[in-house]
C-alpha cells in the first residue's frame, strides 16, 4: 500500500471528523485564528484540500517532465504572501464559497468525496502524474498529495484552535512527510544554521523560521 496515498487519506478522515465537530457549527460565523479568515471559510479551505483532488485526477496532463516537490513551492506565487494579496484573496474566497450552504452540507460532500477517493487513489499506478492548473505544471501524484496532506494538518490545527477544540493526534506515518517538507521549506528560506538551532539551541535561535 503507498505511505503517502494512505497517509493522505488518514488526514483527510480526521478532517472530516473536525469538520463535523459541533464546536465549528457553533462559531461558523466567527473569525477565525487566521487573519481576514471568518470560521466557515477556513473550514470550506480545509475541505477543499479533499473536495479539489477529483479535478486534479481528471485533469488532461500536457506532455512535459514533472517538476519537484520543491520546485513546486519556489515557482507558487502564494508562499509567502501578504494575507491581501491577489492569491490569498482568491484563496479565501474559495473557501468561502465552499462553506455557502451550512457546515452539515459541507460534511456531507467532503465525506461523500472522500469515500470515493478512498477506492481511486489507491488503484492510481506508481508513476501517475497530475497537471496542477493553478501552477500551471504538472506534479509526481504522490509529490501533489504530500502539499495536499500539508494543508490538511496545518489547518486543521487552524481550526482547531478557531472554535477551541483540540488539535487532531495524527499517526507518525502522516505528521512526518509533513514536518520533512516544512523543515526543507525552512531550511531554503532561512538556511542550515537558523534551522539546526531553532530545533537544537534554543539559547541562539532565531525569532522564527517558519516555512510558509
Amino acid at each position: 500500500m503507498n505511505p503517502i496515498r494512505t497517509a493522505y487519506l488518514t488526514a483527510a478522515r480526521s478532517a472530516v471528523d473536525l469538520l463535523a465537530d459541533p464546536a465549528v457549527a457553533t462559531r461558523w460565523d466567527e473569525p477565525s485564528a487566521l487573519p481576514a479568515f471568518g470560521v466557515g471559510g477556513l473550514a470550506g479551505h480545509l475541505a477543499s484540500q479533499v473536495l479539489g483532488v477529483p479535478a486534479v485526477l481528471a485533469a488532461p496532463v500536457p506532455a512535459g517532465d514533472p517538476v519537484g516537490l520543491l520546485d513546486h513551492y519556489a515557482r507558487g506565487t502564494w508562499l509567502g504572501a501578504p494575507v491581501d494579496a491577489t492569491v490569498n484573496v482568491a484563496i479565501r474566497r474559495a473557501g468561502d464559497g465552499l462553506a455557502a450552504d451550512g457546515p452539515a452540507a459541507l460534511v456531507d460532500r467532503c465525506a461523500t468525496t472522500l469515500r470515493e477517493l478512498t477506492g481511486v487513489l489507491l488503484s492510481e499506478p506508481p508513476g501517475r502524474v497530475v497537471h496542477v492548473a493553478r501552477g500551471p505544471w504538472s506534479l509526481a501524484l504522490d509529490d501533489y498529495l504530500v502539499t495536499r496532506l500539508m494543508e490538511l494538518v496545518v489547518h486543521a490545527d487552524d481550526l482547531a484552535v478557531s472554535v477551541g477544540v483540540a488539535t487532531p493526534e495524527l499517526p507518525a506515518e502522516a505528521v512526518d512527510p509533513v514536518l520533512t517538507l516544512l523543515v526543507r521549506l525552512a531550511v531554503r528560506r532561512h538556511g542550515q544554521p537558523a534551522v539546526l538551532r531553532a530545533l537544537s539551541r534554543a539559547e541562539r535561535a532565531p525569532t522564527s523560521v517558519a516555512a510558509l
